[in-house]
Order: C-alpha cells, then sequence, then structure tokens
C-alpha cells in the first residue's frame, strides 16, 4: 500500500486554501466569482496557462481583496514584505510570526 499524499506541501498553501474557503462561506465572492479570479490567475492574458498552485490561489485571493477594497495593492505589499523579512529572522524550525520581522510595530 502506498503512503498518502499530502494534499498541501507547507503550511501557507493550507492557509490560503482555508482563507478562500472561509472567505466565500462568509459571502464576500461567489463560487463563480472566485472560478472566475482564479482562472484569470492561472491564464494570464499576457502569458501561457501555469498550473494551479497555491501561489496562483493566493494571487486570486489577493486580486479579489483588492477588487472589493479590503486590501489593496501596497497592504498586500506590505505585509508580504514584513512576511519576509519575519521568515529570514526566525530561527530554522521555529514558526514565522511577523513578530519577528525586525520592522515591526504594534
Amino acid at each position: 500500500m502506498s503512503e498518502p499524499v499530502a494534499p498541501f506541501s507547507a503550511p501557507w498553501e493550507a492557509q490560503v486554501f482555508a482563507m478562500v474557503v472561509a472567505l466565500q462561506d462568509s459571502g464576500l465572492f461567489t463560487g463563480a466569482e472566485w472560478a472566475d479570479a482564479l482562472g484569470a490567475a492561472i491564464r494570464p492574458a499576457d502569458g501561457p496557462e501555469a498550473l494551479a498552485d497555491y501561489g496562483r490561489w493566493l494571487a486570486a485571493l489577493e486580486t479579489i481583496l483588492a477588487a472589493r477594497g479590503i486590501a489593496d495593492g501596497p497592504a498586500l505589499d506590505a505585509r508580504r514584505d514584513a512576511f519576509l523579512r519575519a521568515a529570514e529572522a526566525t530561527p530554522h524550525g521555529l514558526p514565522i510570526v511577523l513578530e519577528n520581522d525586525p520592522l515591526f510595530r504594534q
């Protein structure tokens, strides 16, 4: 018997999946709107079709959040940069938290 395949290769993928499900369940967007946004992330007008990986899920979710006025591009970029700084500052094996960002301010 073969080992089961993990549906997510990293915790952030599960988090993106959970956010999409929760936000759709809360009514922020419909299944059709999600399909359109994910389709646009997978098949950009200016390039070849890409894999429907969780990076594309995240891009589609960011597009919806920006379109709804929940989080604009600069806010999303700032959070992404903060996460990357936190990841750099986090010792190997420990969870990455934004408080580890050297520029973190409450």
